[in-house]
Parts: C-alpha cells; sequence; structure tokens
C-alpha cells in the first residue's frame, strides 16, 4: 500500500559526496516520521538518521557533521545528504517510514528494497 523508492547510491572516493533520495508513494494520508538506515556486509541493519515530520533530527554519531537528512513533505520524500564519506560507510542504505494509509487511523512501517553506496579508500 506504501512503496518507498530510494536512488542516489552509487560508487566514490574517500572524501566525496552522495545524496540519497526516497520517494514514498501509495494509499498515503499522513507521512510520519522518516529515516536512513544502512547495513554493511556481515553486520546488523543501524540507524543512519531520522527526521519528524516537523524537521527534528537524530543522527547516528558516526555520522553526526557529515550527513544530513531533510524531507520534503509535500512530496513525501526524504533525503540523506552524505558528505566527508569514509569506506567505512559501505553499506546498503535504506529507507524507511511511518505512514498512516487513507481510510485508517494507525501508524505502519514500511522500507524501500535498499540501495548500495560503496566508497573507497
Amino acid at each position: 500500500q506504501v512503496q518507498l523508492a530510494e536512488s542516489g547510491g552509487g560508487f566514490v572516493q574517500a572524501g566525496g559526496s552522495l545524496r540519497l533520495s526516497c520517494a514514498a508513494s501509495g494509499s498515503i494520508f499522513i507521512t510520519k516520521a522518516m529515516g536512513w538506515y544502512r547495513q554493511a556486509p556481515g553486520k546488523q541493519r543501524e540507524l543512519v538518521a531520522t527526521i519528524t515530520r516537523r524537521g527534528s533530527t537524530n543522527y547516528a554519531d558516526s555520522v553526526k557533521g557529515r550527513f544530513t537528512i531533510s524531507r520534503d513533505n509535500a512530496k513525501n520524500t526524504v533525503y540523506l545528504q552524505m558528505n566527508g564519506l569514509k569506506p567505512e560507510d559501505t553499506a546498503v542504505y535504506y529507507c524507511s517510514g511511518s505512514f498512516v494509509l487513507v481510510g485508517g487511523y494507525n501508524e505502519y512501517a514500511y522500507w524501500g528494497q535498499g540501495t548500495q553506496v560503496t566508497v573507497s579508500s
């Protein structure tokens, strides 16, 4: 009922930048918090950054000062600007959001398929 489409991943050298986008579509009444998570090979999925509907943000310590999360509520889209990328940022990045669907009252969480980010040293 909700689809999340990520884009913007790719290959970059250390110190470089990438901008990820995630557009939500479907039977959306209200988009609540959205966020980015990542999973490196052999590791558990971890939080990168989240943003509330009003724009309050939260970041993992490992990305503070380098990554910036933002959103466009009119477009149901969340962004992740990644600067100063390091090899340890290499992972599959997943977009997630909480939504109230048309005709409903409860919140449901949905995930995107993920986009690969590879940072070379």
